[in-house]
């Protein structure tokens, strides 16, 4: 487990030329990661900020598709800075590049991105409060981040989160350091590609794509499927960094490190298959009240599935989590 912020010093480093402007006027950078890579950052900014919204976005996605709920955040006064992970979107660089983090404990690194950054978010907002927003993987990625200091953070957002039973862990952590071992870590692994999603459309037969699971909204799916930097096969590497990370966000010895008064909103469609159709959402909560947090509020939105930014009630997703982080601030 890694140390709290104070003992470690970050700075951003601009690299490269400024990409096109975002929302009010607010421009995209590079920041320099402590191991030297560079990590590609969306930054939307209203003219006068009340609050910080930090997002990690999920897995065979990237954080330029969160724009459109960034910018309804900006409008309401909160600044919104989003990073594209390693192995996704412009920090893999091209599609080459996609679905690999790192050669050495790739989990805790990108952790470790995303707590790098916040370092520079509060430098660049001082004294304003900041939330931590992870959607899928990025949930988990937060998940994981709080066990250490997480002492000038408003609130946490976990969107379509899940719990894995340990057992199912196990085996993945076997499949996947066996396919480490034939293919390599660069290789791509349909196999864990299937054990992972293989089962999610099922409850949403007869389908019309393969990630009908994702929303209702036929026009979001289909801006998923004509994204080449959605979807896709990806490493055994990648996989044998997410099945560690899996097993360390459901260990209780953990979660109990947790702050007890870090305020975490849970949310998710009940029909994600993510989620196991709510009731794996609502295990992580009941560990988070086991643990004694105190401040707790999970929502299933009924008959959503796994993406509630783009489902066909955003908008009511949108307005629940903005008045949510308004009430603490």
């Amino acid at each position: 487990m890694q140390d709290g912020l104070e003992d470690r010093q970050y700075h951003i480093t601009i690299t490269g030329q400024r990409e096109a402007r975002t929302a009010m006027g607010s421009e995209n950078f590079n920041f320099r990661a402590s191991d030297g890579t560079d990590i590609f950052v969306y930054k939307w900014l209203p003219e006068h900020p009340k609050a910080v919204v930090q997002i990690a976005h999920g897995m065979a996605e990237h954080a330029g598709r969160y724009d459109r709920f960034a910018q309804k955040l900006v409008s309401e006064g909160f600044a919104v800075y989003a990073n594209d992970h390693r192995g996704h979107g412009k920090t893999a660089g091209s599609t080459d590049n996609l679905g690999y983090f790192a050669d050495h404990n790739g989990w805790q690194r990108v952790v470790d991105d995303l707590r790098e950054l916040t370092s520079e978010l509060k430098g660049a907002h001082p004294g304003l409060p900041c939330f931590l927003f992870g959607h899928s993987m990025g949930s988990f990625l937060f998940r994981n981040y709080i066990f250490s200091d997480c002492s000038g953070i408003s609130g946490v957002i976990l969107s379509g989160t899940g719990n894995n039973p340990k057992l199912l862990i196990s085996l993945g952590k076997l499949v996947a350091a066996w396919q480490v071992k034939s293919k390599g870590a660069r290789g791509k692994t349909m196999l864990m590609h299937n054990m992972s999603f293989g089962s999610f459309n099922k409850a949403f037969r007869p389908n019309r794509t393969d990630f009908d699971w994702l929303s209702r909204d036929n026009e979001e799916v289909d801006k998923y499927i004509n994204d080449p930097f959605c979807g896709g096969v990806f490493t055994a590497g990648f996989y044998r960094d997410l099945m560690a990370g899996l097993e360390e966000i459901g260990c209780m010895d953990n979660i109990d490190k947790i702050r007890k008064d870090l305020p975490i909103l849970l949310f998710a469609g009940d029909m994600d298959p993510v989620g196991n159709k709510g009731k794996a959402v609502k295990q992580v909560h009941d560990m988070y009240q086991k643990a004694g947090i105190n401040d707790l509020t999970c929502r299933l939105y009924d008959g959503g599935r796994h993406e509630m930014l783009n489902e066909t009630n955003r908008q009511e997703v949108f307005d629940d989590v903005i008045k949510w982080m308004n009430d603490r601030l």
